[in-house]
């Protein structure tokens, strides 16, 4: 880890500028060279070729579930390491791969004595996530959490009520997991081994909805009460149309009998001494 491309989100739910400029301090004090810096989404992600002809070794991530999995996917196949700090609001994978250290303790120990791993990931066509997958139409509150994080308070119950009605509407019917609710308002699928790990929300009653739709906002999915919980190699969408999803918090659509799997990336990941 020697010469590094610096990507960052300051829309994401614990960085800002502040906080990207004191680890800007941490690679000068540690002698790190900057190789270029990206400020998603309003900088276009660097691409193999670019950071190629930067001489960058290692992207360094301090952003939120969604910009690290738009990122990860653009570099799937680049030969250089990632390291992912926590700069989200969960920061699921930061904590798998570092606990719970700060980031300038994990770019110490990252320079000092990080190892490449790989991770696990849910994949659904071309799309993947590396935290988690949510299909279904509680999915819909992903709208309130974006007017929220925008200050777009105009939006935020019309937003509501139309994810309120779709949560109590029909729910989503997936193939190849028996046990689950036949018809749930979610399922929230995360890798689990060579696998998945199937939670299915079947939120009926006004306290329920209101529990699940706050943590979806928050972000905090796994929190919400999960009625039915199995591992499957595999699963596949049963609807006659497609479905509303979140890959690690960013929607998707999905056809009719996508199948959704699971997968894992190459030794691409610096994990520090901390990792679990």
């Amino acid at each position: 880890m020697r010469r590094l491309w610096f990507i960052t989100n300051r829309h994401s739910g614990s960085s800002d500028d502040a906080k990207a400029e004191a680890i800007l301090a941490v690679f000068a004090d540690l002698g790190l060279e900057l190789a270029g810096r990206t400020d998603f989404p309003d900088d276009d992600l660097p691409t193999p070729p670019m950071l190629a002809a930067a001489n960058a070794d290692t992207v360094v991530l301090f952003a939120g579930d969604g910009t690290i999995n738009a990122s990860v996917c653009a570099l799937a196949e680049w030969e250089g390491a990632i390291l992912v700090l926590p700069g989200g609001t969960m920061n699921m994978l930061a904590k798998s791969l570092h606990g719970d250290a700060d980031p300038a303790t994990i770019v110490a120990e990252a320079h000092g004595r990080g190892r490449r791993v790989s991770v696990p990931f849910v994949e659904a066509g071309r799309h993947r996530a590396l935290v988690g997958l949510i299909v279904g139409p509680a999915a819909n509150w992903y709208r309130t959490r974006e007017h929220i994080r925008e200050r777009k308070l105009a939006n935020l119950w019309p937003g509501v009520r139309t994810a309120w009605r779709r949560t109590f509407g029909k729910g989503v019917r997936l193939a190849g997991a028996p046990g689950l609710p036949r018809q749930a308002q979610a399922a929230y699928v995360r890798p689990c081994g060579d696998g998945l790990a199937v939670m299915a929300i079947d939120a009926r009653d006004f306290r329920s909805i209101a529990d699940l739709g706050w943590n979806l906002i928050t972000g905090d999915w796994v929190a919400a009460h999960a009625v039915t919980e199995i591992d499957t190699p595999r699963l596949a969408i049963a609807e006659r149309r497609p479905v509303l999803a979140l890959f690690d918090g960013e929607p998707v659509m999905l056809d009719p009998a996508t199948t959704i799997s699971a997968g894992r990336t190459r030794d691409q990941f610096i994990a520090t001494g901390r990792a679990a």
